[in-house]
C-alpha cells in the first residue's frame, strides 16, 4: 500500500502563533488503555495544549494493576514490594493515576475520565478483554463524554495485530462510541503508534480483522516528527517532551527504555470519518507542525 503522509517540517518557519494557524480552539480526546499509553501522543498533545490553545482530556480504560511485573525499580521509589503481584495489584492503581496525572501536568491535559477495567495481564486476544471488561457501559460512558464536550478529534491507539489486546479494545470500544453519535456530531477519529525516525517503516495497517470500524483510510496518515529542532542554536526536539512524560511513569521500568528514542508520531486516518473531514484534520496537522514556541 502507498502511503501518503502529510508531514510539514517546522523548521524552516519563523515562531508562528495560533491565531495565524488555526480558526478555532482544538479538542481532543485521548481514549487510552494503560495510564502510561498516554506518552505515545505526547508531543502533538503538548503543541496542542501549549501552542495552539488547545483542550485535551482522557478517558482511560484500566486500573493499570497489571504493570507490577515491570515494578521492580519502582520499588524503592515508593518503598513497597509493587513487583509482587498481591502489592502490586493493591497499590498500583493509586500509584499509577498519580504518574498519569504527573506527565498529564506536563502536556497540559485538562481532564481525565477514569473506567477503572481490571488490567488483568498481557494478551493479544481482543475478544478476551472485551469478556472482562463492561463493554456496554463503556461505550454508553464514552459517548455521553463526546456528545457532552463536542471533541473536534478523538485520538486511539492503532489496533495492529501484535499490539496488546487492552489497547486493541479501548479503540474498538471509542470508534464504537463515535459511532452512536449523529454524524454531524461525530468527532474525526485518528489511531495512532510511532515510528523510529525516519528509516523505520512503521506499521503496516488497513483495519483489524474482524472490526471493520477499525478500517483506515487508503494511503492517509498524519505525523508529527519529535526531531524538529527549535530554540538557541536549534539544540532542543521534541523528543524532550516526551521524555519528560515517559520519565514520570517510574513504577513502569520499561517505559523508561523508550526515553532519547528518536520518535515520529503518526496518525491514520479512520475510513468512517469521509473524505469530508480531511481538510480539517489536514490543517489541524499543519498547525501543529508549524506552530513553535518564542
Amino acid at each position: 500500500m502507498r502511503v501518503i503522509t502529510f508531514l510539514l517540517l517546522a523548521v524552516t518557519f519563523s515562531p508562528l502563533h495560533a491565531q495565524e494557524l488555526l480558526d478555532y480552539q482544538p479538542k481532543i480526546l485521548l481514549v487510552t488503555a494503560h495510564p502510561d499509553d498516554d506518552a505515545l501522543f505526547s508531543a502533538t498533545v503538548w503543541k496542542t495544549t501549549k501552542l495552539l490553545n488547545g483542550i485535551v482530556d482522557l478517558a482511560l480504560m484500566t486500573n493499570g494493576e497489571g504493570g507490577y511485573k515491570y515494578s521492580t525499580l519502582g520499588n524503592y521509589i515508593y518503598g513497597k514490594e509493587l513487583d509482587k503481584e498481591e502489592i502490586g495489584r493493591a497499590y498500583l492503581p493509586g500509584i499509577r493515576k498519580k504518574e498519569l496525572k504527573a506527565g498529564g501536568d506536563i502536556v497540559g491535559i485538562r481532564n481525565y475520565y477514569f473506567f477503572d477495567q481490571q488490567d488483568f495481564y498481557y494478551t493479544l486476544d481482543v475478544e478476551e478483554t472485551f469478556e472482562k471488561w463492561d463493554t456496554e457501559p463503556i461505550v454508553e460512558r464514552l459517548a455521553d463524554i463526546m456528545a457532552k464536550e463536542r471533541y473536534d478529534f478523538v485520538f486511539l491507539m492503532l489496533p495492529f495485530k501484535d499490539f496488546h489486546g487492552h489497547h486493541k479494545a479501548s479503540a474498538v470500544l471509542g470508534l464504537r462510541a463515535i459511532q452512536t453519535l449523529s454524524v454531524q456530531d461525530r468527532p474525526i477519529a485518528l489511531q495512532a503508534f510511532v515510528r523510529r525516525g525516519a528509516d523505520d517503516p512503521g506499521v503496516n495497517f488497513t483495519m483489524m480483522e474482524g472490526y471493520p470500524e477499525t478500517k483506515v483510510m487508503e494511503g492517509v496518515t498524519f505525523e508529527f516528527d519529535r526531531n524538529q529542532t527549535f530554540g538557541f542554536n536549534d539544540r532542543l526536539t521534541y523528543n524532550i517532551i516526551a521524555n519528560w512524560v515517559i520519565a514520570e511513569h517510574k513504577s513502569q521500568g520499561t517505559m523508561q527504555l523508550l526515553m532519547g528514542s528518536n520518535m515520529i508520531e503518526q496518525y491514520w486516518y479512520v475510513e468512517s470519518n469521509g473524505e469530508e473531514a480531511l481538510d480539517k484534520t489536514k490543517a489541524y496537522f499543519k498547525a501543529v507542525n508549524e506552530s513553535q514556541p518564542d
